[in-house]
């Protein structure tokens, strides 16, 4: 069984076609800018949006199962490098998805979290995979504790590999 979804994009100038305004199913507007780079902008790129829809994605649902864990996080943040081809259409080559959190999490709680994030629960990390690989990683500072740092998982079109 599948389920619809559908929204709508009105573009704000139709002859420069740089902003659009999108109302989604929910009812949230996004808006997107393709501004030239030193004039005022509106929004995000579309393709800049995608990554921080991955950030989204893949935080919530680490966040979640560490909440289900009794694991406290201080601090959570989610940074995202990602190369990008320079001929059009300039996809996404490549993504690197680094989890930095800081408090009383144990690293394997957190690196399992990261790995069904990856694996199985985030939906725009499943998309991205089917053509990019993505290495998701963490990086944890405990109280009293030497900073831990690992390579949980790796994605893309081969499949996942659990590290």
């Amino acid at each position: 069984m599948s389920t619809s979804v559908s929204l709508l994009a009105t573009v704000r100038d139709p002859q420069a076609a740089l902003a659009i305004d999108v109302v989604t199913d929910s009812q949230f507007t996004l808006t997107f800018d393709t501004t030239a780079a030193g004039e005022a902008r509106a929004g995000p790129g579309p393709s800049e949006s995608v990554l921080a829809a991955l950030a989204g994605c893949t935080s919530m649902d680490v966040g979640s199962i560490l909440r289900k864990k009794r694991q406290r996080a201080d601090a959570y943040r989610i940074a995202i490098a990602a190369e990008r081809s320079d001929e059009h259409p300039q996809v996404y080559t490549a993504i690197v998805v680094e989890h930095q959190i800081s408090g009383a999490v144990e690293p394997e709680a957190l690196r399992r979290a990261v790995e069904l994030s990856a694996t199985h629960y985030c939906p725009v990390s499943a998309m991205l995979s089917h053509g990019i690989r993505i290495e998701h990683r963490y990086r944890l500072n405990q109280d009293g504790h030497d900073e831990v740092s690992a390579l949980v998982a790796v994605t893309g079109p081969e499949g996942a590999q659990v590290l």
